[in-house]
């Protein structure tokens, strides 16, 4: 297997640079749809059984097996969505510079398609009985928070022994053992309007009262025990002579916990049922959406298996949190162990100028992968 990955290095990176070069935001369905086709094509030429969920709006969800009747205990998850506009691909297309790969979307996540597509070639090649033990998710929603393929996910871990998420890795042979839960509200707060220059008096300023809202919501930050409070984006009123009638927030809320993430919503909505501003009113939505990735007794167990394969191959696998969110959590939350973080080697997803992929680490993470589905498809 790793002489077969080694050799197809130059065929690796030619489909890496296809995938970068084909715009997939999240909500480009065209875009996405078409990466789905181009890997349901690549997997079905190596003899694989691959589904396609059909979406209205997202594109299409794939799921992979090596035969239809196969039961795997492995689920591997991947994203084909990215961040960035329709044409972003043409406008800083593909390029190599000394042993990194450029373009939008190269590290979260496309070299991890390319990642599992060749682990599974490696494992086909070698004649491993381990292909039949890997269920594979492709979803198209998951930097929008994969609200319809949360379902699938769900559907495809259960009975699952484990789960590995091909997130980019991180530097210094860094794989992902916690994430922080993401949630999302609104907050609209109703007030009413009047002339700012005649009758000031008789208004109830939305904005004011929202100010209130806002000082309280950033206050309930705590960095040292895991909890980020953020009011990202405020809007209201109507004119700048006019007593604001309307005014929202939107926040973003990441927590360490289940128990963290129950205490902060309601705090979220103590604050928007208390008035500051006298005849306002205030509603809020939201939850958090996607829950906390956990470390658990067999998530360190799994980790100690993909440390003791990765040393094997001369590499010293690390442990690390973030407070980014992923579709391992859906994983992690039913109690399957779940590693992330599993994919090529990079940095500064979402940047617009400098996310790249580490070459090298796309030959020796996919290596990792097809090892660690060997060894994990031996453990009773």
């Amino acid at each position: 297997m790793i002489d077969y990955i080694k050799k197809h290095k130059d065929e690796m990176i030619s489909l890496l640079e296809q995938l970068v070069n084909t715009d997939s935001n999240s909500y480009d369905k065209a875009g996405v749809d078409k990466i789905s086709r181009l890997l349901k094509r690549k997997f079905e030429e190596i003899g694989m059984h691959v589904t396609v969920h059909r979406q209205v709006e997202q594109g299409d969800h794939l799921e992979i097996k090596a035969d239809r009747d196969c039961d795997p205990k492995i689920l591997i998850i991947a994203h084909m969505d990215t961040v960035f506009p329709k044409g972003e691909a043409a406008k800083r297309p593909f390029k190599i510079i000394d042993d990194k790969a450029y373009g939008p979307g190269v590290n979260d996540e496309k070299a991890s398609h390319v990642q599992v597509l060749y682990a599974m070639k490696a494992l086909k090649a070698s004649g491993s009985e381990a292909l039949k033990n890997v269920h594979i998710i492709f979803n198209s929603d998951e930097e929008i928070g994969s609200l319809s393929s949360k379902a699938l996910i769900e559907e495809a871990a259960a009975g699952k022994d484990y789960s590995l998420v091909v997130e980019c890795g991180r530097p210094h042979d860094g794989v992902v053992t916690e994430r922080k839960g993401v949630g999302r509200f609104m907050m609209d707060v109703h007030g009413k309007s009047a002339h700012s220059g005649v009758e000031p008096e008789i208004g109830r300023s939305a904005i004011e009262e929202l100010a209130h809202k806002v000082i309280r919501l950033q206050q309930l930050n705590d960095y040292k025990q895991g909890l980020t409070v953020n009011v990202g984006l405020i809007s209201g009123g109507t004119s700048v002579n006019t007593v604001a009638p309307e005014a929202s927030a939107q926040i973003d809320v990441r927590v360490k916990d289940k128990e963290q993430a129950l205490d902060v919503t309601k705090e979220i909505n103590d604050i928007a049922s208390e008035e500051s501003i006298s005849g306002t009113r205030t509603d809020i939505s939201g939850s958090i959406g996607r829950p906390p990735m956990e470390k658990t007794k067999k998530t360190d167990e799994l980790l100690q298996i993909i440390q003791t394969t990765g040393k094997k191959l001369g590499y010293q696998i690390q442990e690390v949190s973030t407070g980014g969110g992923s579709d391992a959590a859906y994983t992690a939350s039913k109690g399957i162990p779940t590693i992330d973080g599993m994919g090529p080697i990079g940095e500064y997803s979402h940047s617009e100028t400098n996310e790249y992929t580490d070459l090298p680490s796309l030959v020796e993470r996919t290596i990792l992968l097809a090892k660690t589905i060997e060894a994990l498809s031996l453990q009773k």
